[in-house]
Protein backbone atom coordinates (compact mmCIF):
# COMPACT_ATOMS: atom_id res chain seq x y z
CA UNK A 1 0.00 0.00 0.00
CA UNK A 2 1.32 3.44 -0.84
CA UNK A 3 -1.45 6.49 -0.72
CA UNK A 4 0.59 9.28 -1.80
CA UNK A 5 -0.32 13.01 0.29
CA UNK A 6 1.32 15.92 -2.15
CA UNK A 7 4.81 15.13 -1.78
CA UNK A 8 4.37 12.78 0.85
CA UNK A 9 3.51 8.97 0.75
CA UNK A 10 1.64 7.00 3.50
CA UNK A 11 2.54 3.61 3.75
CA UNK A 12 2.63 0.53 5.82
CA UNK A 13 5.34 0.56 8.15
CA UNK A 14 8.37 -2.10 7.64
CA UNK A 15 10.53 -3.25 10.47
CA UNK A 16 13.66 -0.74 9.88
CA UNK A 17 11.09 2.03 10.00
CA UNK A 18 10.59 1.08 13.71
CA UNK A 19 14.03 3.30 15.16
CA UNK A 20 12.98 6.22 12.73
CA UNK A 21 9.53 6.28 14.76
CA UNK A 22 11.17 6.15 17.63
CA UNK A 23 12.93 9.52 16.48
CA UNK A 24 9.46 10.93 15.56
CA UNK A 25 7.90 10.18 19.00
CA UNK A 26 10.77 11.69 20.68
CA UNK A 27 10.75 14.55 19.31
CA UNK A 28 7.06 14.94 19.78
CA UNK A 29 5.42 13.54 22.60
CA UNK A 30 6.32 13.63 25.88
CA UNK A 31 5.56 10.08 25.90
CA UNK A 32 8.33 7.74 24.88
CA UNK A 33 8.59 3.74 24.79
CA UNK A 34 11.16 1.10 24.75
CA UNK A 35 12.36 -0.28 21.59
CA UNK A 36 10.23 -3.74 22.70
CA UNK A 37 7.47 -1.81 23.22
CA UNK A 38 7.04 -0.62 19.59
CA UNK A 39 8.11 -4.49 18.30
CA UNK A 40 5.07 -5.93 20.40
CA UNK A 41 2.63 -3.14 18.47
CA UNK A 42 4.20 -3.89 15.05
CA UNK A 43 3.94 -7.91 15.74
CA UNK A 44 0.22 -7.10 16.94
CA UNK A 45 -1.39 -5.69 13.73
CA UNK A 46 1.39 -4.52 11.33
CA UNK A 47 -0.83 -3.32 8.91
CA UNK A 48 -1.75 -0.85 11.32
CA UNK A 49 1.46 0.38 11.91
CA UNK A 50 1.64 2.96 9.39
CA UNK A 51 4.19 5.81 8.41
CA UNK A 52 4.32 9.40 6.36
CA UNK A 53 7.56 9.75 4.46
CA UNK A 54 8.84 12.13 2.78
CA UNK A 55 12.30 11.59 0.52
CA UNK A 56 12.51 8.38 2.16
CA UNK A 57 12.57 9.89 5.64
CA UNK A 58 9.56 9.06 8.34
CA UNK A 59 7.82 12.74 9.15
CA UNK A 60 4.80 10.59 10.86
CA UNK A 61 3.84 7.37 11.94
CA UNK A 62 0.35 5.60 13.94
CA UNK A 63 0.35 2.78 15.55
CA UNK A 64 -2.42 0.60 16.48
CA UNK A 65 -3.40 -2.30 18.55
CA UNK A 66 -5.98 -4.88 17.86
CA UNK A 67 -8.13 -6.03 21.17
CA UNK A 68 -11.06 -7.33 22.50
CA UNK A 69 -12.99 -5.97 25.21
CA UNK A 70 -16.09 -4.12 26.46
CA UNK A 71 -17.78 -1.68 23.53
CA UNK A 72 -17.15 1.93 24.74
CA UNK A 73 -21.09 2.69 23.64
CA UNK A 74 -22.79 -0.42 25.34
CA UNK A 75 -22.55 -3.88 27.30
CA UNK A 76 -21.34 -6.04 24.67
CA UNK A 77 -18.30 -7.77 24.24
CA UNK A 78 -16.66 -6.26 20.71
CA UNK A 79 -13.33 -6.32 18.69
CA UNK A 80 -11.69 -2.78 18.53
CA UNK A 81 -9.07 -1.13 17.37
CA UNK A 82 -6.96 1.16 19.90
CA UNK A 83 -4.94 4.43 18.56
CA UNK A 84 -1.44 3.72 20.69
CA UNK A 85 0.25 6.69 19.67
CA UNK A 86 0.29 9.22 16.41
CA UNK A 87 2.48 11.61 15.50
CA UNK A 88 3.47 13.79 12.83
CA UNK A 89 6.86 16.09 12.95
CA UNK A 90 5.84 20.01 13.65
CA UNK A 91 6.90 21.40 10.01
CA UNK A 92 5.04 18.33 8.71
CA UNK A 93 1.98 19.27 10.23
CA UNK A 94 -1.54 21.24 9.28
CA UNK A 95 -1.16 19.59 5.71
CA UNK A 96 -3.43 16.38 6.25
CA UNK A 97 -1.52 13.85 7.59
CA UNK A 98 -2.92 12.99 10.53
CA UNK A 99 -6.24 12.89 8.92
CA UNK A 100 -4.95 10.69 6.35
CA UNK A 101 -3.18 8.05 8.78
CA UNK A 102 -6.25 8.10 11.06
CA UNK A 103 -8.56 7.27 7.63
CA UNK A 104 -6.17 4.77 6.53
CA UNK A 105 -6.07 2.91 9.94
CA UNK A 106 -9.80 3.12 10.60
CA UNK A 107 -10.36 1.42 6.83
CA UNK A 108 -7.57 -0.84 8.45
CA UNK A 109 -9.58 -2.07 11.34
CA UNK A 110 -12.68 -2.37 9.33
CA UNK A 111 -10.98 -4.90 7.37
CA UNK A 112 -10.21 -6.82 10.62
CA UNK A 113 -13.58 -6.90 12.13
CA UNK A 114 -13.56 -4.39 14.05
CA UNK A 115 -16.55 -2.33 15.18
CA UNK A 116 -14.89 0.63 16.82
CA UNK A 117 -11.83 2.35 17.64
CA UNK A 118 -10.47 4.66 20.60
CA UNK A 119 -7.58 6.14 21.41
CA UNK A 120 -6.43 8.41 24.43
CA UNK A 121 -5.70 12.22 24.48
CA UNK A 122 -4.16 14.73 26.96
CA UNK A 123 -6.50 17.29 27.68
CA UNK A 124 -4.87 19.96 26.50
CA UNK A 125 -3.75 18.62 23.35
CA UNK A 126 -6.05 21.18 21.62
CA UNK A 127 -4.84 20.14 17.96
CA UNK A 128 -5.34 16.71 18.39
CA UNK A 129 -9.19 16.89 19.65
CA UNK A 130 -9.85 19.38 16.97
CA UNK A 131 -8.74 16.68 14.57
CA UNK A 132 -9.77 13.26 16.15
CA UNK A 133 -13.53 15.48 16.55
CA UNK A 134 -13.76 16.31 12.70
CA UNK A 135 -13.49 12.86 11.72
CA UNK A 136 -16.38 11.79 14.58
CA UNK A 137 -14.68 10.86 17.77
CA UNK A 138 -16.38 11.93 20.97
CA UNK A 139 -15.24 12.06 24.37
CA UNK A 140 -16.11 8.88 26.55
CA UNK A 141 -14.45 9.69 29.53
CA UNK A 142 -11.43 11.78 31.10
CA UNK A 143 -9.37 9.48 32.97
CA UNK A 144 -7.10 11.49 36.14
CA UNK A 145 -4.06 11.23 36.09
CA UNK A 146 -3.37 9.40 32.70
CA UNK A 147 0.16 10.51 32.24
CA UNK A 148 2.84 10.51 33.91
CA UNK A 149 3.32 13.87 34.59
CA UNK A 150 -0.18 14.26 36.14
CA UNK A 151 -2.16 15.24 33.38
CA UNK A 152 -5.83 14.12 32.88
CA UNK A 153 -6.58 12.18 29.40
CA UNK A 154 -10.26 12.32 27.48
CA UNK A 155 -10.67 9.00 26.22
CA UNK A 156 -12.21 9.24 22.49
CA UNK A 157 -14.21 6.35 20.60
CA UNK A 158 -15.77 6.62 16.94
CA UNK A 159 -17.62 3.77 15.56
CA UNK A 160 -16.72 2.14 12.86
CA UNK A 161 -19.51 1.53 10.06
Amino acid sequence: MQQPIGPYLLLEAIEDDIWEVMGVNETTLPEHYTPEFYREIYDNFPDGFLVVKLNGKVVGYEMNRLERGLSNFGFNFVKKGHVVSIAVVEEHRNKGLGTALLEESMNKMKEKGCSEIYLEVRNSNEPALKLYKKLGFTVIRTIPYYYSDGENAYAMAKKLQ
